[in-house]
């Protein structure tokens, strides 16, 4: 009887580690899945940016405050053939990019700047945006363990 017991024990205490391995598997397969939205968005910013670079050489996608990006806006000119200017488009784009992040990732920001030291990794409380140099800097944060903290950054840097 006693050894019967033991091997229930024993038996539970092998399916609790099972189910602990399959925890451990599901968040970090879900950590994955929002870093991979995120390099999809930060290389959808970077195509955006690529097709529209007489913005890109005039500064106009440089927003080097959270506020700046957020206060993007929407022009309805942008979505037709005629009356779009390319600081519109600009505008357009990243406020387009910035729904994006918000819709697709939890606690979801992102910034675009011109940044010298474009891969230093920084917090969204100091995006570290200095505006020097040639090279844009496309950062995504997002609450990966939804603790209230943006703690996952990913950093896309890109030179037209």
């Amino acid at each position: 009887m006693i050894e019967i017991l033991i091997s229930i024990v024993v038996l539970a205490l092998g399916l609790l580690g099972l189910a602990g391995m399959q925890l451990f598997g599901l968040r970090n397969n879900n950590f994955a899945y929002q870093r991979s939205q995120a390099i999809i968005l930060a290389y959808d910013l970077a195509d955006r940016m690529r097709t529209n670079m007489v913005a890109v050489e005039n500064g106009d996608y440089d927003y080097s405050s959270a506020s700046e990006v957020n206060g993007a806006q929407a022009y309805s000119t942008c979505v037709t053939d005629v009356g779009c200017t390319t600081a519109n488009m600009a505008e357009q784009d990243v406020y387009d990019w910035y729904e994006a992040i918000q819709d697709t990732l939890p606690s979801g920001v992102g910034l675009v700047c011109l940044d010298s030291t474009p891969n230093v990794t920084d917090t969204w409380a100091s995006p570290a945006c200095d505006g020097l140099g040639d090279s844009y800097a496309i950062k995504i944060w997002w609450d990966d363990d939804r603790d209230g903290t943006r703690d996952a950054p990913f950093i896309l840097s890109f030179q037209p």
